[in-house]
């Protein structure tokens, strides 16, 4: 089991997602996990059709400071779909961090 917390935030397309990655690693120690994506039934209404989620690695406080600061980017290019902060990961969450769908065609 991790001692490590996570941190989530879904974004709107790719760039932002890359933006928002980095701001939130030069804001705080954290390690990235693979990022993952979601194509929603709407995508056709949206001005940015592709999700992403960046997930952050790190303590509680780092975690929270890198998820603000990618919050802020990605506010700034295309916006926020929802964000989320796990303090003590369990196993089977663990195991889900490292799932993503840009493996797959």
């Amino acid at each position: 089991m991790s001692n490590q917390a996570a941190g989530l935030i879904e974004v709107y397309g790719l760039v932002a997602a890359f933006a928002a990655c980095d701001a939130g690693c030069k804001a705080a120690n954290v390690t990235v996990e693979t990022f993952d994506k979601n194509k929603p039934g709407n995508a056709d209404k949206l001005e940015v059709p592709l999700i992403v989620l960046i997930k952050f690695r790190g303590s509680v406080e780092n975690v929270t400071a890198a998820v603000e600061a990618a919050e802020a980017e990605a506010n700034r290019l295309t916006g926020v779909v929802s964000k989320h902060i796990i303090a003590n990961v369990t196993e089977g969450a663990d195991k889900m961090m490292k799932l993503n769908a840009f493996d797959k065609k």
